[in-house]
């Protein structure tokens, strides 16, 4: 017999919901149940272990709401180890079922965990409802992404004082773009906190009508030398997860985009497999259906729209009355900034452009919309818009219409 259990994730605690049969007035139901609540410990994993039952532990379904790599991976892992399977609810899809469907009380852990529970019985056979599981490589792939991500956004605010500290203490070099040269630390840095030598430096500091390096600054380019170590490990881990064979195909297709390694390791962690975009005979979901305003049959192209909202550039419609417009939500934040600082670099930049017929394509939309005067934001939120559909459309070339397809 299944049996449903709905897990509302904490910082150090989960609520449960242990459900076996369909539950037809959740209110009641939600002041009648007895909530459980479990301690991220020893102990707490044992006693939810204990809740479902030894003998149900390969009938029951898991639900939660994937709350990124700390919290929700503790308890999922845990499960999984014990022959539990786990299914992921988004975090929109929950809070209009519970809103709306449900009509449960004002948000708490107990209504999410009886929410999540209910919604796993009502959708059991519908795939499509669950956020798709990834696999191991992929989920290793995406964490080395989000810690590179963080240590970018770590080292921002440490450079940027560094480099206001050189504007008094050394002004030639305050402007300096250092770089990392293979393996090794940027050399302004490394040879601020005395890890590089060079003979360049010693000498323009010689000349320097600053006041002197003090040893705040040193420590502020140790830091930096240290989270730039930190980056190298993770880049050279992350390429050899991205060198297996299953992902070559992929790259492939990124490497007519010009996308950079970082670019393509966000993506993969997004897409991968290509498959889930498709329908049930593994070719693109177009559905003809009668147009709402028009009458006629009209194309809907499902999987292209769904791969534009996993990556975050899928519009929704709002109309009301005489006001039309539409925005997009949803989707990858990441993929979306990371798309966005492309076009910036590469399709923007005429010089920088793709030789190839993607490259042209682009920059003739991007240089038409500029000509045209609308607002360079816009325009580029346009353009990537299209690059995503043309991604779309080479990567269903290179998996599925391929002579040896591989997804």
């Amino acid at each position: 017999m299944i049996q449903i259990i709905g897990l509302d994730i904490s910082k150090a605690s989960v609520s449960a919901c242990l459900i076996s049969e369909k539950v037809d007035e959740p209110r009641e139901f939600y002041y009648r149940y007895n909530f459980h609540k479990f301690a991220a410990t020893a102990h707490g994993i044992n006693e939810l272990l204990a809740l479902i039952g030894s003998e149900n532990l390969t009938n029951t379904i898991a639900i939660m709401e994937p709350t990124g790599v700390n919290y929700q991976m503790l308890w999922g892992t845990q499960l999984a180890r014990s022959r539990v399977e786990v299914r992921l609810v988004g975090h929109k899809e929950l809070r209009s079922f519970r809103e709306h469907h449900l009509g449960l009380p004002d948000k708490d852990d107990d209504a999410d965990a009886l929410a999540l529970a209910i919604y796993g019985w009502d959708y059991l056979n519908t795939p499509r409802r669950f956020v798709q599981m990834r696999d191991r490589t992929i989920v290793h792939i995406r964490r080395l992404v989000l810690r590179l991500a963080h240590l970018n956004r770590v080292q921002s605010p440490i450079i940027n004082r560094a480099r206001q500290d050189l504007a008094w203490q050394f002004p030639e070099a305050a402007l300096i773009k250092s770089v990392r040269s293979g393996e090794r630390v940027p050399l302004l840095w490394g040879w601020l906190c005395g890890e590089r030598p060079s003979v360049k430096y010693d000498l323009l500091l010689e000349r320097s009508i600053g006041l002197g390096i003090t040893d705040e600054l040193k420590k502020h380019a140790a830091r930096i030398c240290d989270l730039q170590r930190e980056e190298i490990l993770l880049e050279f881990e992350l390429s050899k997860l991205m060198g297996q064979p299953q992902f070559l195909p992929y790259r492939k297709v990124f490497a007519r985009f010009g996308f950079g390694r970082r670019v393509e390791a966000l993506l993969l962690s997004q897409i991968y497999p290509f498959e889930n975009y498709l329908a049930a005979d593994g070719k693109p979901d177009i559905k003809i259906r009668k147009g709402r305003r028009s009458g006629k049959p009209t194309k809907r192209h499902l999987s292209l729209r769904r791969f534009c909202k996993a990556l975050g550039y899928a519009p929704s419609q709002e109309s009301s009355g005489d006001l039309q417009k539409s925005k997009v939500v949803g989707g990858s934040d990441l993929c979306r900034k990371a798309l966005w600082q492309w076009i910036f670099t590469r399709v923007e930049v005429k010089r920088a452009r793709m030789d190839n017929d993607i490259g042209d394509r682009l920059g003739e939309i991007m240089d038409s919309e500029k000509a045209s005067g609308r607002p360079v934001r816009l325009v580029r939120s346009r353009v990537a818009a299209k690059a995503v559909k043309l991604l779309f459309k080479e990567l269903v070339r290179e998996l599925v219409y391929s002579e040896n397809p591989r997804i």
